[in-house]
């Protein structure tokens, strides 16, 4: 009813195939993930194990602290994802999705969801922290997560409110731009001043202007279930031309501001 930005691809296609992929992906997060996650919790918190545990304070501070170097580890992880060449061929087939809505927050590869057990159990292990605890950060991290990817206009005075602490529909849709600088900044989770703090924050783009996708892979068999499930496992195209290298010429905001 308020759409952010003018569909490419017809919906119910798009549905069936980010619906396949993130059937695979939700069975491995419950089978592996989950497991491995409830395991590390209750052994970190019988012996006390991560820094919050090391560290003498009240709860409600330790759960502070706990939600913070989560979110912050997210970050890490989000940004290890684009970098490393490993983790990028699995990362890109969350990116290819031609549109941005809802259902791409699902669309993830089912090897990318294994990866990810092993990092929440480092995770749990350096952080430590309550089992509550965990619980209140992947639900905050669930819901925005969702919230993200939506294709919501949100009116444009409080989405630049909010984006001062969260991450919001505009500022993650340049994330998922098909150009170079602009995927490869925003990668925070829940709060956005991650990203201010490491300089890799950029809101200076008008989402007319953005191109959702990757370059090397918008052909229209690319988003077929079977192509997106064998992606990783095959030589890797080129994923940005010097065209998409090339920062879109739009005017800049020196205070870094959502433009309408």
């Amino acid at each position: 009813m308020f759409p952010l930005r003018k569909q490419k691809q017809l919906l119910g296609r798009r549905l069936v195939v980010n619906s396949a992929v993130a059937a695979l992906a939700i069975a491995v997060a419950l089978m592996i993930v989950r497991p491995v996650a409830s395991w590390m919790l209750e052994e970190v918190s019988q012996n006390s194990w991560g820094l919050t545990g090391m560290v003498r304070m009240p709860v409600l501070l330790q759960a502070v602290v706990t939600f913070l170097l989560f979110d912050l580890s997210f970050y890490y992880w989000h940004r290890a994802n684009h970098v490393w060449p490993f983790l990028w061929r699995f990362h890109n087939v969350h990116h290819v999705d031609p549109d941005l809505d809802l259902s791409t927050s699902f669309r993830f590869h089912f090897l990318e969801i294994a990866f990810s057990a092993a990092f929440r159990a480092l995770q749990v292990v350096v952080i430590g922290g309550e089992p509550w605890m965990l619980v209140v950060y992947e639900s905050a991290f669930q819901l925005n997560t969702w919230f993200q990817h939506s294709n919501i206009r949100l009116p444009i005075t409080i989405e630049r409110w909010m984006v001062l602490f969260f991450v919001t529909p505009r500022m993650h849709g340049i994330h998922h731009s098909k150009r170079f600088n602009e995927v490869n900044s925003n990668w925070s989770s829940v709060f956005s001043w991650w990203d201010r703090l490491h300089g890799t924050l950029n809101l200076n783009v008008p989402q007319a202007a953005i191109d959702i996708g990757v370059p090397g892979y918008s052909e229209p068999r690319d988003n077929q279930i079977l192509q997106l499930l064998l992606m990783p496992l095959r030589p890797q195209r080129s994923y940005w031309s010097a065209e998409w290298r090339v920062p879109y010429p739009v005017q800049r905001d020196a205070e870094n501001v959502l433009p309408e």
